[in-house]
């Protein structure tokens, strides 16, 4: 893989698509203050390597989908393999071979009780290399999805916002439960491999036209169906050491314990689950002395913790977004 030495540019750029992913090239340059080709030669060159894309991500809730926590543990000549058949599944995202390699977490949005049974009481209970299944709802997010990784941040509020000023904002009453046509689905199914393919592209998967393709994005985006995630691997930001963290904490204190995880660097995603250990996280760290730190400092301050388990992840086989091969 080639090896990438960001500049300032680079990293405001990285920041830009977090804020927003479909941004043009030239309201970037605007808040970098540089030139729109400069800024787009960047992102293809970042976008070359396979480190960086942005991807079209589907919130669940506003479907109606039950979001789970899944964790694996498989004999050890099976685990790739079936982390690569979990990893092709449109239903999941994030899927982490863990610890020896015995191990995979991963997280799945089910539509219906009968997609989530046939998941988890009969593809995985039935693959005789699966030793063990354990699956918890999540049932809230604190940071991960539209609330992103702060390691990436690098633009003042301002620049932050000129980004944003160009967004759909969510609007739609929380209770209500949309419904997507065949069209939504071909739209959402590209975006899910490149969040910045272009209206003419996205018009002749879904037979739309390109003002109809703007208009039910914008509408998916200010219903808060849709949203759009810069994935990035935290190697290119030096980030060497990442892990997954299972914590107990009393109920009445959830709620204060994942805002203070907000807060965290380290934290690229922290929820509530059902289950013995009720509060997850993914760390990513710069190495293995800071992920010791962490633990140590960061996490023992907060009192309300009563119990850890943290395994390292040593590859991801899929992230957010549809997984690519080759």
């Amino acid at each position: 893989m080639e090896i990438i030495e960001l500049d300032d540019v680079d990293r405001g750029l990285l920041h830009a698509l977090q804020v927003d992913g479909r941004a043009s090239f030239s309201r970037i340059g605007e808040v970098l203050g540089v030139s729109d080709q400069r800024v787009a030669r960047r992102y293809r060159r970042l976008r070359s390597t396979g480190m960086v894309r942005v991807v079209g991500v589907v919130d669940g809730r506003r479907l109606g989908y039950e979001s789970w926590s899944i964790r694996l543990r498989c004999t050890p000549d099976a685990a790739v393999s079936i982390a690569e058949a979990l990893g092709r599944r449109s239903d999941t995202f994030w899927v982490h071979l863990l610890s020896g390699g015995t191990e995979i977490s991963c997280g799945t949005l089910q539509r219906t009780a009968k997609e989530r049974e046939s998941l988890l009481l009969g593809k995985l209970a039935r693959t005789n290399r699966v030793l063990a299944v354990s699956a918890h709802r999540t049932l809230h997010t604190f940071v991960g999805g539209r609330v992103g990784w702060t390691g990436l941040a690098v633009l003042s509020p301002e620049q932050q916002a000129h980004l944003a000023a160009g967004r759909a904002h969510v609007q739609a009453d929380e209770g209500e439960r949309l419904e997507l046509s065949p069209g939504d689905e071909a739209m959402l199914e590209a975006l899910s491999r490149d969040g910045r393919t272009g209206y003419a592209d996205l018009a002749a998967v879904t037979g739309w036209s390109e003002s109809t393709v703007r208009r039910r994005m914008d509408q998916l985006c200010a219903a808060g169906a849709l949203f759009f995630d810069m994935d990035v691997l935290p190697t290119l930001l030096d980030y060497r050491t990442e892990a997954q963290l299972w914590m107990s904490v009393p109920p009445a204190e959830l709620g204060a314990t994942g805002r203070a995880l907000v807060q965290h660097p380290e934290v690229a995603f922290a929820g509530v689950t059902t289950g013995p250990s009720n509060l997850t996280a993914s760390i990513v760290c710069r190495d293995d002395t800071a992920f010791y730190r962490y633990l140590t400092d960061s996490l023992g301050a907060l009192p309300a913790i009563r119990h850890i388990e943290t395994a390292p992840i040593i590859r991801t086989i899929k992230r957010a977004g549809a997984m690519l091969f080759g």
